[in-house]
């Protein structure tokens, strides 16, 4: 063991203590390369080296032309974990002549800022250097925070590299997203991770190729699949096996399929209750069950049930959509929806799903009609545009003193006097006289309704 004694604070002394602790920073950064995860040291340095992407990474687009020539304008990476948005990040850092920062902002706070926009002015009075700063989540820094950095994004103190899980147009300052270039990182795909598992097996410098692990085929194919594009989980998974598998009679590690399927338990449903796959799923979900696809219903079904989605929201979904996309063409659709809903509450998980898939398949079978839905929508705008119209005087309450001598309920017809318990006069006001807002479909049960209409009508003109 070493030890340095400092007399004395002459500019000597801080020189060689500068010197050392440089050396120790060195040689830390050393140790943490060695020793951190895999999905850490196989991450790509290069463009060359990134896989996946390709949509805004290939050689002819924007942002492979961008970092290659050291150009790199303020740029927000949207998209999943795992899909090599901090990747992205270092590759730029590894590519730039600029001062590349990071921080991430679930610890970084105002005063981490304000340090790197002081470096950056310094820097760039003094040499004329750029700054890139990155910050890693950027969707948690609330807005006061965003907004103290709008002005020196705006100006070019800093060049700005956000990273984010959730929607930007949501959780970032618009005034930044119209300064920055947005880019959608999609899930990294199937064949890609299998590329990338290869090598972190066999790599001897950065993956796991000193310990003699040898890979099957299935198993490849198996972590490919159950990450869902994720890089993160599959090197992660593959790692996992390696590490705690014992070694064959060959003296090899084989990571076989049941191993790769106890490295990964159960599948992590990429499901935020706040973000945007929740909306991306229920949508789907909703979209099945009107375009009358009870397969694709029930998936997204499963999948929000997987995710630990509240039950109770769910039921109340498909009662909107028994009202809202089926209507009158099957009543019962809406009988269905709502004991499903009250059965749901009493029952709980894990038996309420398969009340909720009865609720969900019928739905999604029962013919559609959105009619009721339009007749509400289009009285709405009448009311929103023409106000409260008189109501004809023979509709009015006549029950209350002189309700009479005012002429309300004079005149009224009281259906059930008359054959097919219908009698034709006037209901709506009569600046509307002759407005039809219920119009029955041509789907289930509408039909009856709009013939039952047309023979009661048809009748009550022949008497």
């Amino acid at each position: 063991m070493f030890f340095f004694r400092y007399t004395g604070n002459s500019a000597k002394a801080k020189e060689k203590k500068r010197v050392i602790m440089d050396i120790f920073e060195y040689m830390r950064n050393k140790d943490m390369e060695k020793e951190s995860p895999l999905a850490a040291r196989m991450r790509p340095r290069t463009l060359d080296e990134v896989v996946g992407q390709e949509h805004i990474i290939g050689k002819d687009k924007l942002l492979y032309r961008a970092i290659s020539a050291d150009k790199i304008s303020s740029v927000i990476f949207y998209g999943p974990p795992g899909t090599g948005k901090t990747t992205l990040a270092k590759v730029i850092a590894n590519s730039t002549s600029a001062e590349f920062t990071q921080i991430n902002a679930t610890v970084a706070g105002k005063k981490d800022m304000e340090e790197v926009v002081a470096k950056a002015k310094d820097l760039q009075g003094m040499y004329g250097k750029r700054t890139i700063l990155f910050i890693d989540e950027i969707h948690r820094f609330n807005k006061g925070q965003q907004d103290y950095l709008l002005p020196f994004v705006e100006d070019g103190t800093i060049i700005l590299i956000g990273a984010t899980t959730e929607n930007p147009y949501f959780e970032v300052n618009g005034a930044l997203i119209s300064r920055s270039i947005l880019f959608e990182l999609k899930p990294i795909p199937k064949e890609a991770i299998k590329e990338l598992l290869v090598k972190a097996v066999y790599d001897k410098e950065r993956g796991m190729g000193s310990y003699g692990a040898v890979v099957d085929e299935d198993a490849l194919d198996f972590l490919a699949d159950i990450s869902g594009g994720d890089a993160r989980q599959a090197l992660n998974a593959i790692e996992l096996g390696v590490m705690t598998t014992d070694r064959a009679e060959d003296e090899k590690i084989h990571i076989t399929l049941k191993v790769a399927q106890e490295c990964i338990q159960k599948k992590a449903v990429r499901y935020d209750k706040n973000g945007d796959n929740h909306y991306d799923t229920i949508s789907a979900f909703i979209k099945s069950m009107r375009g009358s696809d009870p397969d694709a219903a029930v998936y997204y079904l499963a999948r929000m049930l997987y995710a630990g989605e509240s039950v109770t929201f769910i039921a109340r979904r498909i009662m909107i959509c028994a009202s809202e996309d089926v209507g009158n063409a099957d009543p019962n659709a809406l009988v269905v929806a709502t004991n499903a809903s009250l059965a749901v509450e009493r029952v709980g998980m894990p038996e309420a799903q398969i009340i909720l898939a009865q609720a969900v398949t019928y739905v999604a079978c029962a013919p559609k009609s959105n009619s009721s839905n339009n007749a509400i929508a289009d009285a709405m705008k009448e009311v929103a545009m023409s106000g409260n119209l008189p109501i004809p005087a023979h509709l009015q309450d006549a029950h209350y003193k002189g309700a009479e001598k005012l002429g309300h309920g004079v005149g009224y017809k009281y259906a059930h006097d008359y054959p097919n318990h219908y009698v034709e006069q006037q209901y709506l006001p009569y600046e509307l006289n002759g407005k039809e807002f219920y119009q029955p479909s041509g789907n289930g049960y509408e039909v009856k309704i709009r013939e039952h209409m047309a023979r009661i009508r048809k009748e009550a003109r022949k008497d």
